[in-house]
């Protein structure tokens, strides 16, 4: 299938969908400089180079783990050398992270992962003496089964129902999932690439494998030909890693001391993303994710019976780190120091807690990466870029909100005058006559006059809302349009990419549509991208 596509790119402030802390960001405030340790530009990526020179990262855990991990697999060539070059001391990562939501979630979930590869790819070219490897770094002890559980596609939301409970990654694949892929699989197998992408969901996931396992299947063979390595952090050989930080956690609570302090500066301009906690660490065992709290001088594990001393709690990190499970507080500083990592990508809520983390990096000496925001777009498909057509409409004119539009149409369309801007003037000139003339009579009548005048302009205003409205009836079929553009480009008055599902569009346009992303991701450059699907002729 030849499916052609045009990019065009809009500040991210033309959008009116980001908070003031991610615009303030990308424009580089001066009230955020001290949140962060690097701009978003290439000479910062030198300098977090340099800074991870100094660091030691265990290598030889990092490229072990992903052997373990990918032992069993088909790779491509590129997949084994991105592990094989990882213990060279000049090779680093791009990442991005994101919890196991069940067929990738949102659609930003497969952005980030482009966005990431891209700008890997072209450190590459940047720096030929250096090597950038693309991670995605899965959160897979994530317990928030409610955000995990569920896609939607093409406006239609799918559910996944069970019982189970603790972190989702550790949860199994059962029936009623199974039952969800059959419920997919009737609207997506009627597209041309639909099949063959229902048929790897059932490679992937498939009855009693976990949530992690098979997410890690699904995004391994969907981005295996770009190179992309998926990290699986929920194992005792990363944690061990982060045994020491654990114990001052928990016995001394210095990494919520820290960002306290962080947050309430930031919290001067900016409302705090993340809060923490006393202790910033879950305790994770089978089917079990519960915050680990200090009670006198014992330890319990919350809503459970189980109590730890603080020689025990000790004793299980020593054994057991796998047991123990970083919050948002800590599993930033626990994905920089697993990772040779130069440079993360993140949504604006992530980045808006990583703003708060910098001095707990400083605390611990782990070097602070560049921070990226992920690449954000709207795609607008050919039915629907025919509708804009038909309405003489631009997609970027979309942004102005359907109100605003709908209002400016009917102004543009209609062949009435439907203000009475120039009666209001008229009226104007007459009470100011009627002004004078009171005026010399006695001045306290202006107040009066003043307030007729109001009266009367307020009647005029009002007038004219009612002739707009007479107006906007004849207008219902523009009005409809609108409406079915924009539930579907902007589903819920929200962004496209933070509702729907990708599986819609990759059963449509196949590896196409991720060569597209791909082809229109930007690296460092922060800027919001709306992709058309061309029409046959353009």
């Amino acid at each position: 299938m030849d499916t052609k596509f045009q990019s065009e790119y809009l500040p991210y402030s033309q959008t009116g969908k980001f908070t003031k802390i991610v615009l303030d960001y990308v424009n580089d405030a001066p009230q955020l400089k001290d949140f962060y340790e690097h701009p978003v530009n290439l000479e910062a990526i030198k300098s977090a180079i340099a800074e991870r020179k100094k660091y030691k990262t265990n290598r030889q855990v990092l490229a072990g783990q992903f052997t373990v991990q990918y032992k069993d697999l088909e790779c491509c060539n590129l997949v084994k050398s991105n592990i094989d070059t990882l213990l060279n001391e000049n090779t680093f990562t791009v990442c991005t992270a994101h919890q196991p939501n069940i067929f990738t979630g949102h659609l930003y979930f497969v952005y980030k992962i482009l966005h990431t590869i891209k700008l890997a790819n072209s450190l590459k070219k940047e720096l030929p003496e250096y090597n950038f490897v693309p991670v995605f770094f899965m959160g897979s002890e994530d317990a928030d089964l409610e955000e995990l559980n569920h896609v939607v596609i093409d406006g239609v939301k799918y559910q996944w129902e069970t019982k189970q409970t603790g972190a989702v990654g550790r949860m199994k694949v059962d029936d009623n999932l199974i039952r969800l892929i059959e419920k997919i699989a009737g609207r997506l197998a009627v597209e041309v690439f639909g099949k063959p992408l229902i048929e790897l969901l059932k490679k992937c996931f498939v009855k009693g494998s976990t949530i992690e396992e098979a997410t890690f299947l699904f995004v391994h063979y969907l981005f295996q030909e770009y190179g992309l390595l998926v990290l699986l952090p929920d194992t005792a050989a990363f944690k061990k890693e982060m045994i020491s930080i654990f114990e001052d956690d928990i016995f001394n609570h210095t990494s919520s001391q820290i960002v306290e302090q962080t947050s309430k500066k930031l919290s001067q301009y900016y409302k705090a993303q993340a809060y923490p906690r006393e202790i910033n660490l879950f305790y994770l065992k089978d089917n079990l994710r519960n915050r680990i709290i200090p009670v006198n001088d014992h330890f319990v594990v919350h809503d459970t019976d189980i109590v730890f001393t603080k020689e025990e709690i000790k004793n299980e990190l020593q054994q057991y780190p796998e047991r123990f499970s970083p919050n948002v507080i800590l599993r930033g500083l626990f994905q920089e120091i697993i990772l040779p990592d130069v440079a993360w990508i993140g949504g604006g809520g992530e980045l808006a807690y990583w703003l708060q983390l910098k001095d707990l990096f400083k605390n611990y000496q782990v070097p602070y990466p560049v921070l990226v925001l992920r690449n954000s777009f709207l795609i607008v498909d050919k039915k629907y870029k025919k509708l804009l057509q038909k309405l003489n409409l631009n997609p970027i004119n979309l942004f102005k909100g359907k109100d605003v539009l709908f209002e400016e149409m009917i102004r543009h369309e209609s062949k009435s005058v439907l203000n009475l801007t120039k009666e209001k003037k008229e009226f104007e000139n007459i009470y100011d006559k009627i002004e004078d003339t009171a005026k010399k009579i006695d001045p306290t009548l202006i107040r009066h006059v003043n307030a007729i005048e109001a009266r009367h302009v307020k009647a005029l205003t009002a007038l004219e809302k009612k002739m707009f409205r007479a107006e906007k009836r004849k207008f219902s079929d523009h009005g409809n349009q609108l409406n079915k553009i924009f539930s579907t480009l902007f589903p819920n008055d929200g962004l496209q990419e933070r509702t729907e599902n990708f599986m819609l569009f990759y059963s449509k346009w196949g590896n196409a549509f991720f060569e597209m992303l791909y082809d229109a991701s930007l690296t460092l450059e922060e800027e919001f991208c709306i992709v058309e699907e061309l029409i046959s002729g353009e």
